[in-house]
């Protein structure tokens, strides 16, 4: 099991109330809320190994080289050395360190490697995986990795994580008429605003997924784009010639990595803390109660 943990807390920020808060009055909100994520997924799937990932680099330069737009808007501060600061509630940012100080205390994996994003440590890890896959996220943009003959699926968090949506490829293909494989085609083509990624003007979902249809992948499309028998209206024809420059480089933006240098961590889901003293600190700074006892009990099943 992966997690898409910035994904994650964030969903737990804002789904867990500010009320909940530390003996001194700090919001533990996002720390309790992914506690109690982590244990309900553990409770109900069962995952033998189980990594925490992280944005190290949540905006790599990279790919900014190639979109200046990618996540443009998410910027709080920008840095000429270094990556930039990513827009984060006030009340959220102090938290984090605390989740991952948490993490290691527990002994589960938490891994963020420099330059990528946590998707692609999710990418990574799925390509050299022996077995099946389930990766938790509430982005849409890992549904590219799903794939039924290696058993890799995402749970998508509709209502916490108590309600799912298990997205496989049947689902994709019901959903956005492609596979797993093709879903970056789709993606590119339809743009996300949510990422600063323009797409192609007046190419929306439903029609990126007709192209598609028709003509295979990208490449397909592009073919037909130069075909003046190729079934496209004036105006697609139009629009894709047009943004030649962007297709020729959103693929390697849109895609996550696969090649990412992971480093060495024992990824088994542990049954008892890795270091006993620094989490019952922890748990005393922190106010963190029945959330911890709760995921702790879970483990030791």
């Amino acid at each position: 099991m992966l997690l898409d943990t910035a994904s994650l807390y964030f969903r737990a920020y804002f789904g867990v109330p500010d009320s909940v808060r530390a003996p001194d009055g700090t919001p533990v909100n996002a720390v309790r809320g992914l506690l109690d994520f982590i244990s309900r997924l553990v409770q109900d799937h069962h995952p033998d190994s189980l990594v925490a990932c992280m944005d190290a680099d949540w905006r790599p330069q990279w790919r900014v080289d190639l979109i200046p737009s990618y996540k443009a808007h998410r910027v709080a501060e920008e840095h000429t050395e270094g990556a930039d600061d990513e827009e984060i509630p006030d009340t959220l940012s102090p938290q984090v360190p605390v989740i991952e100080a948490v993490l290691d205390a527990l002994g589960i994996a938490r891994v963020g490697v420099d330059r990528y994003e946590a998707d692609d440590v999710i990418g990574t890890f799925t390509a050299r995986a022996s077995g099946p896959v389930d990766i938790v996220t509430g982005d849409r943009d890992l549904y590219q990795l799903v794939d039924d003959a290696r058993g890799v699926r995402v749970l998508y968090p509709v209502k916490g994580v108590g309600t799912l949506q298990l997205t496989d490829e049947a689902a994709l293909r019901e959903k956005y008429g492609v596979s797993g494989a093709g879903y970056v085609d789709l993606a590119l083509l339809r743009g996300d605003p949510s990422d600063g990624l323009p797409g192609v003007p007046g190419i929306g979902e439903k029609t990126a997924a007709k192209l598609l249809d028709a003509f295979g992948d990208l490449a397909g499309i592009m073919a037909a784009v130069d075909d003046p028998h190729a079934r496209l209206t004036p105006s697609q024809r139009k629009r894709l010639a047009e943004a030649r420059p962007y297709i020729a480089v959103a693929p390697q933006v849109v895609r996550v990595a696969l090649d990412v240098p992971l480093p060495d961590v024992d990824t088994a889901l542990p049954v008892r803390p890795r270091d006993p003293a620094a989490l019952d600190a922890l748990a005393e700074r922190w106010g963190l109660g029945g959330s911890l006892t709760r995921l702790l009990s879970t483990l030791a099943r």
